[in-house]
């Protein structure tokens, strides 16, 4: 978005230096609803409203939690932005009044409030997003060689406790690297959630390598077999709801976040101002005391 300068008339003196954007308020909001929305989202975390883990036992939430963990991350987001956009709103100096008297028409003051706060929000978001991407980074850096090596297929970590039950055994030799045989099994499971699933060949397979592998008898290694490709189905299944919700989630409290900055930050410009709000946001006077003419 460009920044235009506006003519402002001081003294019967034109000046340019009123800009349509004052990024101070803007990077101000920014900073208090990234901060507020990682408080409130690790606050949600730590009471059990994620929306999904790394956890075998998340597997066993039921679709209500998942459900409340969206709209969870959806009310956040609505607050945190909201608080956002009404400091950018708030804080941005009473710089309209003369640029509405030259024809910019009666509601520009109101729009450029909003687009402080919209843009505070934009920003918020992007603040957001590059720390996630630090963490995440910084979270594999730190990942040991051999956690690197067995998780060299997409299996891993989502099937990591299939895998280990199904490959278990009561004596293993010392020293023993089983990395291309659980990423082989890890790629064979993950067809589980195909519509055929696992065909015959890939079953009688995965059925050989686990008696191979644990010594178990036929009998045991195809029940073991059968047992890891239900759980994996089931895992995969979980995992693809907790996606779709968490996308869905997402998308949801982005869009309403941008509203609720859009909103608040006209009432932070109109409470600046001392003016009454619409009605649709009357609700909003009771927090601030309008100015009356005396």
């Amino acid at each position: 978005m460009t920044i235009e300068a506006a003519t402002l008339v001081e003294d019967g003196v034109l000046t340019d230096d009123v800009r349509y954007l004052r990024w101070t308020p803007i990077i101000a909001g920014a900073l208090v609803a990234a901060a507020f929305a990682f408080t409130l989202v690790t606050f949600g975390v730590t009471i059990g409203l994620g929306i999904s883990s790394t956890s075998p036992t998340w597997r066993d939430a039921s679709a209500a939690l998942s459900l409340l963990s969206g709209l969870f991350l959806i009310l956040q987001a609505i607050v945190s932005f909201g608080l956002g956009g009404y400091i950018a709103g708030r804080t941005r100096g009473d710089i309209g009044a003369v640029r509405d008297d030259i024809g910019a028409g009666p509601n520009s003051k109101e729009t450029r409030d909003g687009l402080h706060g919209l843009t505070a929000w934009a920003l918020a978001v992007l603040i957001g997003a590059g720390l996630t991407a630090i963490v995440s980074a910084a979270a594999i850096n730190r990942a040991s060689p051999s956690f690197a090596m067995e998780n060299r297929t997409s299996a891993e970590p989502l099937l990591s406790y299939e895998l280990d039950r199904l490959l278990r055994q009561s004596r293993r030799p010392p020293n023993v690297d089983m990395g291309v045989e659980r990423a082989e099994a890890g790629r064979i499971l993950m067809t589980s959630s195909s519509h055929s699933g696992i065909n015959a060949d890939d079953r009688t397979f995965l059925i050989q390598q686990v008696q191979t592998l644990t010594g178990l008898s036929a009998a045991d290694a195809e029940r073991r077999a059968d047992q890891a490709i239900a759980s994996s189905k089931t895992a995969i299944a979980h995992a693809r709801r907790s996606t779709i919700i968490l996308a869905f989630s997402l998308a949801v409290a982005a869009l309403l976040g941008a509203v609720s900055a859009w909103a608040a930050a006209v009432a932070g410009g109109r409470h600046r101002d001392g003016a009454p709000l619409p009605e649709w946001m009357a609700i909003a006077d009771k927090f601030e005391p309008r100015i009356t003419a005396r």
